[in-house]
């Protein structure tokens, strides 16, 4: 089976462009914005973009800062080995950074098959304000779809766990749609829902996806 993760709010409790914000002094705005595109108010694309752009000028060492604080959630790094070590492919999809996920896997001593993250390029030793990556303007579906592909898993023997609007492209298409403590806007959209790793490990077990 191929199972994909979104990070912020599901993986990992910590929310990587409010942590830049801390370093940047704007995290309320950057919390006020993301909170809009979760609950679908506003176009995810168009809420990264603007925290990026609160952003411009922070230093590449500061920002290296907030990298370090990112960690994942009690629970997730033993989930993602049981999945591994029953020899599923896990993957982690995110309009987060790579950075952030890199160091909070890094951290928790786990490591997963794929990362589709975005980036925030540097120039001159500070973030320039603009964002890159697949996951600005594509979307989750087609980077399940084509994950799913590369390793011959069909899509009904894909799983998708998320927890915001920016989830539901992939949620709908998986062959599970697993709602990790969802905003209202996706829970109807799910197969399942949880609200900590270790329900989501019982609801892999009883779902016969690990043994117990």
């Amino acid at each position: 089976m191929l199972i994909a993760f979104d990070f912020d709010g599901t993986l990992s409790d910590s929310e990587m462009t409010v942590l830049l914000g801390d370093r940047r002094g704007v995290a309320d705005d950057m919390a006020a914005i993301t909170e809009r595109a979760m609950n679908d108010e506003i176009e995810y694309a168009t809420s990264l973009r603007e925290r990026a752009a609160l952003l411009d000028g922070l230093s590449e060492s500061d920002a290296e800062e907030a990298w370090q604080q990112v960690r994942l959630r009690p629970g997730s790094a033993e989930v993602i080995d049981a999945l591994r070590q029953a020899g599923h492919t896990v993957a982690i999809l995110t309009g987060g950074f790579e950075r952030g996920v890199e160091r909070a896997l890094e951290a928790a001593g786990t490591t997963v098959d794929s990362v589709v993250a975005n980036r925030l390029p540097v120039e001159d030793g500070e973030l320039t304000g603009e964002v890159e990556g697949p996951l600005i303007e594509g979307t989750k579906d087609d980077e399940l779809e084509r994950l799913a592909r590369e390793v011959g898993v069909p899509m009904a023997e894909t799983v998708a766990v998320g927890d915001g609007a920016n989830d539901l492209p992939m949620l709908q298409v998986a062959g599970l749609a697993v709602g990790f403590d969802p905003k209202p806007a996706v829970e109807p959209h799910c197969d399942d829902v949880v609200d900590s790793m270790a329900a989501l490990a019982d609801l892999f077990e009883r779902r016969d996806v690990v043994s117990g």
